[in-house]
């Protein structure tokens, strides 16, 4: 199949986690023998920060002006298998008028933010991706998200055919690599900052550090403020490029997933972190939320805490403790969360979706009744 993308980033993994997923997709996809095309608009933080400049069996297309990707976004829709719009595409509701004009056979939306949009329009916001039709004219709409968030996406967007695609890793990337002295941690934490996740690192890793001074604590990404609680054992880096992330993981002892609140609100909802940390062989720690037992068993595979004297206890555990608990972690993660086993399951429902008579539906009219959502 050839499938063209209109996403967000797949060039900069800067502050965003959606390159690092669609890099590990496009890899297993050509492996398959499937040709991905991916739309991106050049701005400049991700242009100071890319790289990847090439999709292996593929091609990225850079475009400065919307205007300037219409030309080249419908020769390759002329005959593609499949147009695919995705969350925080920031032509997502003009790259859907072309998609749903174009011949593909299955046109599909994506939504790497489930939670996330649905709280934005639920609160009355627009969206760069969704227009007020919602998404009731695609023949297939794909989540990160599952449990709950499919039924929403059906009820609330008006989407016809839904299906999980959660996240994964390309573990020919991210692997047990050498440890870097520089990335030495008791507990680190990978992750762009964000002001719904502060209240929980600092219960999990910024109060644990007051209490345990002769530990060292590392927190990795981008958007940290001036004033962020840092004491002298904890230690940053400002960004890590997608290649750094294994050095960074085999590093830790021990290493922490918070997740954004709309998304525990939902459930089913696991971070792309969790499945790179396990993959390099690291423990993890991370927050509760609905769902999570769906990929990782708490207590054998995965350490949960709520608070900080969850976390220290955690942090104290044996060194055989937590590599037991690791080496578990990561054999799920290779059995059940890579890229390999997600690319499969995309093709089986971008196909299911042909099948089952993808594009005989006629459009919504502009006139059809809106999803509640977006009634405003």
């Amino acid at each position: 199949m050839k499938i063209v993308v209109f996403g967000l980033s797949i060039s900069s993994t800067w502050g965003n986690g959606h390159a690092t997923l669609w890099r590990g997709l496009c890899r297993a996809l050509a492996r398959r023998g499937h040709r991905v095309v991916f739309f991106e608009h050049d701005v400049p933080y991700y242009a100071g920060n890319r790289d990847l400049f090439e999709i292996p069996g593929g091609e990225l297309v850079l475009y400065r002006d919307w205007a300037d990707a219409i030309p080249a976004a419908e020769r390759h829709l002329a005959d593609a298998d499949a147009g695919m719009v995705t969350s925080y595409c920031p032509h997502g509701i003009e790259a859907t008028e072309l998609v749903l004009g174009s011949p593909a056979a299955c046109k599909a939306f994506y939504d790497l933010d489930t939670p996330v949009t649905l709280e934005r329009l639920g609160a009355g916001e627009t969206t760069t991706y969704i227009g007020p039709r919602g998404l009731g004219d695609f023949d297939l709409v794909l989540s990160y998200t599952g449990g709950p968030a499919l039924d929403a996406l059906r009820d609330l967007l008006g989407a016809r055919r839904v299906a999980p695609l959660y996240g994964s890793v390309d573990p020919e990337v991210h692997r047990p690599v050498e440890p870097a002295s520089h990335y030495r941690a008791d507990l680190s934490y990978l992750g762009t900052y964000a002001e719904d996740r502060q209240a929980a690192l600092e219960a999990l890793l910024v109060e644990p550090a007051r209490r345990m001074p002769d530990r060292r604590f590392l927190i990795g990404g981008a958007l940290y403020p001036e004033a962020f609680p840092w004491s002298d054992n904890i230690f940053f880096v400002r960004h890590l490029p997608a290649a750094e992330h294994p050095a960074f993981y085999s590093s830790s002892r021990l290493t922490l997933n918070v997740t954004r609140q709309a998304m525990a609100r939902m459930g089913f909802c696991p971070s792309g972190r969790l499945f790179e940390a396990a993959a390099c062989g690291v423990p993890i720690l991370s927050d509760m939320w609905d769902g999570l037992d769906h990929f990782f068993e708490p207590g054998s595979e995965i350490l949960i805490a709520s608070d900080t004297p969850g976390a220290v206890e955690a942090i104290g555990r044996s060194d055989a403790d937590l590599r037991r608990i690791a080496d578990r972690a990561r054999e799920r993660t290779l059995a059940e969360h890579t890229a390999d086993r997600r690319a499969a399951e995309l093709e089986v429902e971008l196909e299911a979706a042909v099948n089952a008579g993808a594009g005989s539906a006629a459009p919504r009219g502009a006139d059809a009744a809106l999803p509640a959502v977006l009634e405003g």
